[in-house]
């Protein structure tokens, strides 16, 4: 009986630590942030329904663009860090991609990013005096 008392604990130890100290699955990356025009954008053309509601979407880099694969994916987004102290917001954002960053109609306020984030989003969380930020992300 001691055994499986033992037993019990180790296993109720453990879930709690697993429950209270899940490893991250986010990744990192870059992102900077662009404003309109929007459209016509690769994923969707010339469709203005293909923009959410809340107008919180993104462009996606060469990182995550997966030949267009990518297109109306939501991912969660963080800003880490940044170049400029403090620019960074407590706020994650959430996103769904609707244009390929390398074809933009506008120009991004930095090139080579993970993201290029609406103004929308971009401004919940990071300041938007900030060209570039870094950022954690997940795909939802």
């Amino acid at each position: 009986m001691r055994h499986k008392s033992a037993a019990l604990y180790s296993i109720s130890s453990f879930l709690l630590l697993h429950l209270l100290y899940r490893p991250s699955i986010a990744d990192v990356g870059t992102a900077a942030s662009y404003g309109p025009p929007y459209l016509p954008t690769s994923c969707f053309g010339s469709d203005e329904r293909q923009f959410p509601a809340n107008n919180l979407f993104a462009a996606a880099g060469d990182a995550i663009w997966d030949n267009g694969a990518c297109c109306g994916r939501q991912y969660q987004v963080r800003c880490l860090s940044s170049a400029t102290p403090g620019a960074c917001t407590d706020g994650e954002v959430q996103v769904t991609v609707v244009d390929y960053a390398a074809s933009l109609v506008s120009t991004p306020s930095a090139s080579g990013t993970t993201f290029v984030l609406g103004a929308a989003a971009f401004e919940l969380i990071a300041q938007s005096s900030v060209s570039q930020i870094n950022i954690e992300f997940t795909q939802i």
